[in-house]
Protein backbone atom coordinates (compact mmCIF):
# COMPACT_ATOMS: atom_id res chain seq x y z
CA UNK A 1 0.00 0.00 0.00
CA UNK A 2 1.32 3.42 -0.92
CA UNK A 3 2.02 5.80 2.00
CA UNK A 4 -0.82 8.18 1.10
CA UNK A 5 -3.24 5.24 0.78
CA UNK A 6 -2.09 3.85 4.11
CA UNK A 7 -2.52 7.25 5.77
CA UNK A 8 -6.04 7.50 4.33
CA UNK A 9 -6.82 3.95 5.51
CA UNK A 10 -5.65 4.78 9.05
CA UNK A 11 -7.73 7.97 9.17
CA UNK A 12 -10.82 6.10 7.95
CA UNK A 13 -10.19 3.31 10.48
CA UNK A 14 -9.93 5.90 13.27
CA UNK A 15 -13.17 7.52 12.08
CA UNK A 16 -14.87 4.12 12.13
CA UNK A 17 -13.95 3.68 15.81
CA UNK A 18 -15.31 7.15 16.53
CA UNK A 19 -18.52 6.60 14.56
CA UNK A 20 -20.36 4.50 17.13
CA UNK A 21 -20.99 1.94 14.37
CA UNK A 22 -19.08 -1.20 15.33
CA UNK A 23 -19.73 -2.91 11.98
CA UNK A 24 -17.80 -0.11 10.28
CA UNK A 25 -14.72 -1.18 12.27
CA UNK A 26 -15.23 -4.82 11.26
CA UNK A 27 -15.41 -3.79 7.60
CA UNK A 28 -11.71 -2.89 7.64
CA UNK A 29 -10.85 -6.56 8.21
CA UNK A 30 -10.77 -9.47 5.80
CA UNK A 31 -13.79 -11.76 6.30
CA UNK A 32 -11.60 -14.22 8.22
CA UNK A 33 -9.32 -11.52 9.67
CA UNK A 34 -8.20 -11.49 13.29
CA UNK A 35 -7.94 -8.81 15.95
CA UNK A 36 -5.96 -9.61 19.08
CA UNK A 37 -6.38 -7.23 22.03
CA UNK A 38 -3.53 -7.86 24.48
CA UNK A 39 -3.48 -11.49 23.36
CA UNK A 40 -7.25 -12.16 23.32
CA UNK A 41 -8.34 -13.15 19.80
CA UNK A 42 -11.40 -12.13 17.84
CA UNK A 43 -11.53 -14.04 14.55
CA UNK A 44 -13.84 -13.01 11.72
CA UNK A 45 -15.74 -9.79 11.13
CA UNK A 46 -18.60 -10.67 13.50
CA UNK A 47 -16.20 -11.28 16.41
CA UNK A 48 -14.21 -8.12 15.60
CA UNK A 49 -17.45 -6.13 15.41
CA UNK A 50 -18.40 -7.52 18.84
CA UNK A 51 -15.08 -6.34 20.34
CA UNK A 52 -15.57 -2.86 18.89
CA UNK A 53 -19.17 -2.81 20.13
CA UNK A 54 -17.99 -3.74 23.62
CA UNK A 55 -15.76 -0.68 23.78
CA UNK A 56 -18.41 1.54 22.17
CA UNK A 57 -21.04 0.40 24.68
CA UNK A 58 -18.76 0.77 27.69
CA UNK A 59 -17.53 4.19 26.50
CA UNK A 60 -20.36 6.00 24.67
CA UNK A 61 -18.12 9.07 24.32
CA UNK A 62 -15.18 7.03 22.99
CA UNK A 63 -12.62 9.12 21.14
CA UNK A 64 -9.78 7.39 19.35
CA UNK A 65 -6.92 9.51 18.04
CA UNK A 66 -4.43 8.45 15.40
CA UNK A 67 -0.98 9.20 16.84
CA UNK A 68 1.08 7.94 13.93
CA UNK A 69 2.01 5.15 11.57
CA UNK A 70 5.21 3.18 11.36
CA UNK A 71 5.93 1.04 8.30
CA UNK A 72 7.79 -2.22 8.82
CA UNK A 73 8.90 -4.73 6.19
CA UNK A 74 5.84 -6.97 6.51
CA UNK A 75 3.49 -4.88 8.66
CA UNK A 76 2.34 -1.42 9.71
CA UNK A 77 2.20 -0.14 13.29
CA UNK A 78 -0.87 2.03 13.98
CA UNK A 79 -0.28 4.12 17.12
CA UNK A 80 -3.41 5.43 18.86
CA UNK A 81 -4.75 7.11 21.99
CA UNK A 82 -8.09 6.10 23.50
CA UNK A 83 -10.15 8.46 25.66
CA UNK A 84 -13.62 8.09 27.09
CA UNK A 85 -15.79 7.80 30.16
CA UNK A 86 -16.96 4.39 31.32
CA UNK A 87 -20.66 5.29 31.54
CA UNK A 88 -22.04 2.22 29.74
CA UNK A 89 -24.00 -0.50 31.55
CA UNK A 90 -22.38 -1.31 34.90
CA UNK A 91 -19.73 1.34 34.14
CA UNK A 92 -17.60 2.94 36.82
CA UNK A 93 -18.27 6.47 35.62
CA UNK A 94 -14.53 7.07 35.47
CA UNK A 95 -12.61 8.58 32.57
CA UNK A 96 -9.75 6.77 30.88
CA UNK A 97 -6.99 8.07 28.65
CA UNK A 98 -4.33 5.62 27.45
CA UNK A 99 -2.25 4.87 24.40
CA UNK A 100 -1.43 1.72 22.53
CA UNK A 101 -0.85 0.34 19.08
CA UNK A 102 -1.97 -2.27 16.59
CA UNK A 103 0.42 -4.09 14.31
CA UNK A 104 -1.39 -4.68 11.03
CA UNK A 105 -0.72 -7.30 8.38
CA UNK A 106 -2.74 -6.85 5.20
CA UNK A 107 -4.41 -9.16 2.69
CA UNK A 108 -3.72 -8.56 -1.00
CA UNK A 109 -7.10 -6.80 -1.25
CA UNK A 110 -5.97 -4.08 1.19
CA UNK A 111 -8.00 -5.30 4.19
CA UNK A 112 -6.47 -6.20 7.55
CA UNK A 113 -5.68 -9.91 7.83
CA UNK A 114 -4.22 -9.66 11.33
CA UNK A 115 -4.11 -6.89 13.91
CA UNK A 116 -2.08 -7.43 17.05
CA UNK A 117 -3.31 -4.79 19.51
CA UNK A 118 -1.40 -3.82 22.65
CA UNK A 119 -1.91 -1.41 25.55
CA UNK A 120 -0.99 -1.28 29.23
CA UNK A 121 -3.86 -3.29 30.73
CA UNK A 122 -2.81 -2.59 34.33
CA UNK A 123 -2.99 1.15 33.70
CA UNK A 124 -6.33 0.75 31.90
CA UNK A 125 -7.78 -1.23 34.83
CA UNK A 126 -6.48 1.36 37.30
CA UNK A 127 -8.12 4.16 35.33
CA UNK A 128 -11.40 2.25 35.16
CA UNK A 129 -11.42 1.94 38.96
CA UNK A 130 -10.00 5.31 39.97
CA UNK A 131 -10.11 7.61 36.94
CA UNK A 132 -7.47 8.96 34.65
CA UNK A 133 -5.99 11.56 37.02
CA UNK A 134 -5.80 9.50 40.21
CA UNK A 135 -2.67 8.54 42.09
CA UNK A 136 -1.86 4.88 42.37
CA UNK A 137 -2.98 3.41 45.71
Amino acid sequence: MEPEDLNDFAHRYTAAWNSGNAASVGAFFAPDGSLFVNGSPAVGRDAITAVAQGFMTAFPDLELTLDGLETKTQSVIYHWTFAGTNTGPEGTGNAVHFSGYEEWTFEDDGLIALSMGHFDNAEYQHQLLYGVNSNKP
